[in-house]
């Protein structure tokens, strides 16, 4: 699992972006006194720090997101889509569907750009993509992923997990 180092507080819109896309962070506190952690992927030290601290902090940071169950969804190039420790088999339309909702991972992909995804040679029509969508739906829920409709944009694809927190947010 990436996690990505963040200059704090110079890259505070970096730091936001990245807590908007679930993404692990670890912030590199410069100066002044760190952030409020907002969510179980974030985590600080104040630099200059010794690496055996930076790696302490970076396992401990992977640990924490490992035992709330929370991973960036990974799709190899067999079609295999690994979420945690589920993973389901996609057939190759699927497969490339899921890499388009992989790429803007929490972020809406419109329903163009995911037509050309999953039909390089020109998609067959509107319904086949709500069908796709439809049956790639159900495989997710298997692995703990969650595809929602953006009204008149497009499809996102989030994590279980992700949405449970905002519901009780």
């Amino acid at each position: 699992m990436d996690v990505v180092l963040v200059r704090w507080p110079a890259d505070r819109q970096r730091r936001e972006r990245l807590r908007i896309d679930n993404v692990p962070r670890l912030l590199l506190v410069e100066e002044g006194p760190p952030p409020g952690s907002p969510d179980c992927f974030e985590d600080w030290i104040r630099v200059p720090a010794e690496d055996e601290d930076l790696q302490i902090r970076l396992a401990g940071l992977r640990s924490r997101l490992l035992q709330h169950g929370v991973s960036r969804p990974d799709l190899d190039a067999d079609g295999v889509l690994r979420n945690g420790d589920r993973w389901v088999s996609l057939p190759p339309v699927e497969a490339r569907l899921t890499s388009a909702l992989l790429e803007r991972f929490g972020a809406v992909v419109r329903r163009e750009a995911l037509a050309r995804a999953g039909w390089p040679e020109g998609a067959p029509g509107r319904n086949a993509l709500d069908v796709h969508v439809l049956r790639l739906r159900r495989r997710m829920e298997q692995v703990g992923l969650v595809i929602r409709t953006v009204r008149s944009r497009g499809y996102l694809l989030e994590s279980e997990v992700r949405q449970e927190t905002v519901a009780q947010a």
